[in-house]
């Protein structure tokens, strides 16, 4: 049963990614019996690795939960850093605007609804977290902050995952 949930959880509530990795595995046991924990682990590829998006917007929604999950269940190369990195400067931008709109019309649901370009149904939940968590002048001085990590990643690459891990970190604690 654990295994089965590791293979369900990893395959992200997709069919199509667990129909891959179901018959992935049932490739790998043709000549054998049966299979471990540590077997699935390796034969399986977390489908949140691809996920950048959530872990910023888990990351801007203070949800250290799924954050925590998210970071742990993915190993993030170099080459992810600067990706990440850019992703929360366009989703705090994004913010930004969307945190000015509703100071004015003090509305969450008119804000992410008359918001250009659009925003998806599926990511209305987490922009209504997020709008909860942040005020304008947090939000600039996060712009600003995600500047100077970026371009201290740039120029330490060999500690760019601890520096860009640091900076998500801090940026996920609830303030008050």
């Amino acid at each position: 049963q654990e295994v089965l949930n590791k293979v369900i959880s990893r395959s992200n509530g997709d069919r199509k990614n667990l129909n891959n990795e179901l018959l992935k595995i049932e490739n790998y046991c043709l000549n054998k019996k049966t299979i471990n924990s540590e077997e699935i682990d390796k034969l399986t590829n977390m489908s949140e690795n691809n996920n950048i998006t959530e872990l910023v917007d888990n990351c801007l929604a203070k949800n250290n939960k799924k954050l925590n999950f998210l970071i742990n269940e993915n190993n993030f190369i170099s080459e992810d850093v600067i990706l990440i990195i850019r992703t929360f400067l366009i989703k705090a931008k994004r913010l930004l605007s969307l945190r000015k709109e509703y100071e004015l019309n003090k509305n969450i649901d008119k804000t992410i609804l008359n918001f250009r370009p659009p925003i998806f149904w599926k990511d209305k939940e987490i922009v209504q977290k997020q709008l909860k968590q942040w005020t304008v002048s947090q939000i600039e001085k996060l712009l600003m902050e995600i500047n100077d990590v970026e371009l201290l990643i740039k120029k330490n690459s060999q500690n760019s995952t601890i520096i860009l891990s640091d900076f998500i970190f801090n940026n996920s604690k609830i303030s008050n």
